[in-house]
């Protein structure tokens, strides 16, 4: 499958893309103390001038699923929503849960060559759109690198990692889809917006 974006929309996908790096860059700077005591700060730039505090501030809000992976990952999907230039953006929360600090699985990077020349991803997500028996595959820019949470390798006990993933919409009627990332179970999230 192959999707061509205008120039404009090429454009805009390279200054998210630049403006996510910088977010997780200056997100991964600081002295090396104990990660539990920074708070997470998002990887999303839709969410940016966004007063409340999210899930991954510490408040109790109810995730949207709740997905189980290999060596007692899990992944909290936070949010999934329509961005006005036609995309689904997915937030979430990394967690090892395990007693022992694991090496991410490269599988969830997914098999494509051109993603897996950019490093460690989350590259491998998909949605399913079981109404319009489509299934959407991670955004990448011009250089195709996926548009989403890249750079990382491993995770300690205890400790999480802010994560987005940002997919084409589906149809304005379709409110659910089934999420899915490689060595992880899959679960069915509302689309707000």
């Amino acid at each position: 499958m192959s999707i061509r974006f205008t120039a404009k929309t090429r454009r805009g996908m390279v200054a998210f893309s630049v403006a996510v790096g910088l977010a997780v860059g200056v997100a991964g700077c600081g002295g090396g103390g104990d990660d539990s005591k920074k708070p997470d700060s998002s990887a999303s730039a839709s969410k940016a001038g966004d007063s409340e505090p999210s899930a991954q501030e510490g408040q109790s809000e109810e995730p949207l699923a709740e997905l189980k992976g290999s060596d007692g990952l899990i992944l909290q999907v936070t949010s999934a929503a329509r961005d006005s230039g036609g995309f689904v953006t997915v937030n979430g929360t990394l967690k090892n849960d395990g007693a022992k600090s694991i090496v991410i699985p490269s599988a969830l990077s997914g098999n494509e060559t051109e993603i897996l020349r950019n490093g460690r991803s989350l590259g491998g997500a998909t949605l399913i759109d079981p109404q319009g028996k489509k299934r959407y595959y991670v955004l990448r820019d011009t250089e195709g690198r996926p548009l989403t949470t890249t750079g990382f390798s491993t995770l300690k006990s205890g400790a999480t990692l802010a994560v987005f993933m940002q997919f084409p919409a589906p149809p304005a009627t379709t409110t659910e889809v089934d999420f899915q990332l490689p060595t992880f179970s899959s679960a069915s999230i509302k689309i707000s917006g």
